[in-house]
C-alpha cells in the first residue's frame, strides 16, 4: 500500500530506544522528540531507524521516537496537532495542510527526486505521456495525480478527457490487464510487478518485460518533491526547539549516510525494527530510497530552489494548492546549520553514489 494514502487518527508507538553509548549524555539528559513517519515500518524511512539503532539521536542528546504511520494515520495532522514534535511527509502534502489553516513549515528536503513512475508491459508502446493517450491510465488520484496529469497536459493531452481509471494500491490492475499503465512508486508497487511469475515464461517478470515513464526525466520534466521533513512553526519558535530541531537533522543525515555507505546493514535494521514487508522486497526499496536521496547535489537535505518552484507550479496548475505558498512556509536555515555540523571528513553530497543489484524473490521475500 502506499505512503501517499492520507488517512485519520494517531500512529502508534514504535518503541525503540538508541544504543548505549558511554560517551553521549545520559538518558534522564536526552530530550524527547516525537517523529511522526508517513505509513510504516519500512526502508522509506531507513535513515531515521539508521540513526535511533547507531546511536546518533543519543549522540545529540536526543530520545527520539518514531510513531507509525499507517491505514488510520493522517501523519501531517498529527505533527500540526502537536501529536509530534517533527515529521516526515510529501512536500505538496505538507504545503496543503498549510494552505487549510495550520502553521507547518518545511526544515530539510531529504529526497532530491520524484519516486513516481508510470508502468506499462512493452506490448502497450507506452514510453511517454503521449503515449497515453486514449488508454486505460491507473492512478491513486486523491493528491497523486499532479506529476501524470502535468506530464499529459506537456505532452499535449487533457487529462479531463483521457480515460483516467482510480486505481487501488497495488498493481493488480496491471497485472490482470484492467489497465495499459499504472502508477507506481519505484520503490514499492514496481517492484510488486516483478516478484510475480509472468505465465509466458514461469519465472518472474523482469525490469525488461516494461516500460517506465519516469517524471524526473527531462524528456517528461514534471518531478515533484516528495519526502521532506516539517514542524510546525510555533514549535520551532518555543524555547531552543529550533536548535533541536537542528540537531535532529544533523543526526538524521548521519542515518542517511549511514544507509548510503551501509546498504545492507540499512536493511537489516529495517527489518528488525518490525518491517512486515520481505527481506527482498526491503533491499530493493532500500537501493531505490538512496538513489532518491543519492546524490545531494548541494548536500543531504538541502532544498533545490529550482524543483520547488517546479513543484508548486505543478501543485497550483492541477489544483492541489490554491496558490503558491508564502516564502516562510519552507526555512533552510536550519537545514544549513545541520549540514554544517556534521563531522569534519563527512560525504554528504555522495556524487560517487552508484544502485546496487537487487534480485529480488518471488513475494518480496
Amino acid at each position: 500500500m502506499s505512503v501517499r494514502k492520507r488517512m485519520g487518527a494517531i500512529g502508534l508507538v514504535v518503541g525503540l530506544v538508541a544504543g548505549a553509548c558511554s560517551s553521549g549524555p545520559s538518558v534522564a539528559a536526552l530530550k524527547p522528540i516525537k517523529f511522526q513517519l508517513q505509513w510504516v515500518a519500512q526502508a522509506q524511512f531507513g535513515g531515521y531507524y539508521a540513526a535511533l539503532d547507531q546511536g546518533y539521536y543519543k549522540d545529540a542528546g536526543l530520545d527520539v521516537s518514531l510513531l507509525l504511520g499507517g491505514p488510520q494515520v493522517n501523519n501531517v495532522q498529527v505533527v500540526a496537532t502537536g501529536g509530534a514534535d517533527i515529521g516526515t511527509a510529501w512536500l505538496p502534502n505538507m504545503l496543503q495542510s498549510r494552505e487549510g489553516g495550520t502553521d507547518l513549515v518545511s526544515i530539510a528536503q531529504i529526497f532530491q527526486r520524484s519516486g513516481t513512475r508510470m508502468a506499462s508491459f512493452k506490448d502497450k508502446n507506452i514510453t511517454g505521456p503521449k503515449d497515453m493517450a486514449g488508454k486505460k491510465i491507473g492512478s491513486w488520484l486523491g493528491g497523486n495525480e499532479p506529476e501524470l496529469f502535468a506530464g499529459l497536459t506537456k505532452a499535449g493531452l487533457d487529462p479531463t478527457k483521457e480515460n483516467i481509471i482510480k486505481q487501488n494500491f497495488d498493481m493488480s490492475g496491471l497485472l490482470k490487464g484492467d489497465l495499459d499503465v499504472a502508477q507506481a512508486m519505484i520503490y514499492n508497487e514496481y517492484a510488486q510487478v516483478l516478484e510475480v511469475n509472468n505465465p509466458a515464461t514461469g519465472k518472474l517478470y523482469q525490469p525488461s518485460d516494461l516500460n517506465v515513464v519516469d517524471f524526473n526525466d527531462p524528456a517528461v520534466g514534471t518531478a515533484m518533491l516528495q519526502d521532506q521533513i516539517f514542524a510546525r512553526s510555533s514549535w520551532l519558535s518555543t524555547g531552543d526547539n529550533a536548535a533541536t530541531a537542528t540537531k535532529f537533522l544533523t543526526a538524521t543525515y548521519r542515518g542517511w549516510i549511514y544507509c548510503r555507505d551501509n546498504q545492507d546493514k540499512c536493511v537489516q535494521i529495517v527489518l528488525k525494527a518490525g518491517s512486515q514487508l520481505g527481506a527482498s522486497h526491503q533491499a530493493w526499496q532500500m537501493n531505490e530510497i538512496n538513489a532518491l536521496v543519492w546524490p545531494s547535489p548541494g548536500g543531504v537535505g538541502q532544498l533545490d530552489q529550482a524543483l520547488y518552484q517546479q513543484t508548486v507550479t505543478i501543485a497550483t496548475t492541477n489544483k492541489v494548492l490554491k496558490a503558491a505558498p508564502s516564502p516562510d512556509a519552507v526555512r533552510t536555515d536550519l537545514a544549513k546549520a545541520a549540514l554544517a555540523a556534521l563531522p569534519s571528513g563527512t560525504d554528504a553530497n555522495g556524487a560517487g553514489f552508484k544502485k546496487a543489484t537487487v534480485t529480488l524473490n518471488a513475494g518480496g521475500n
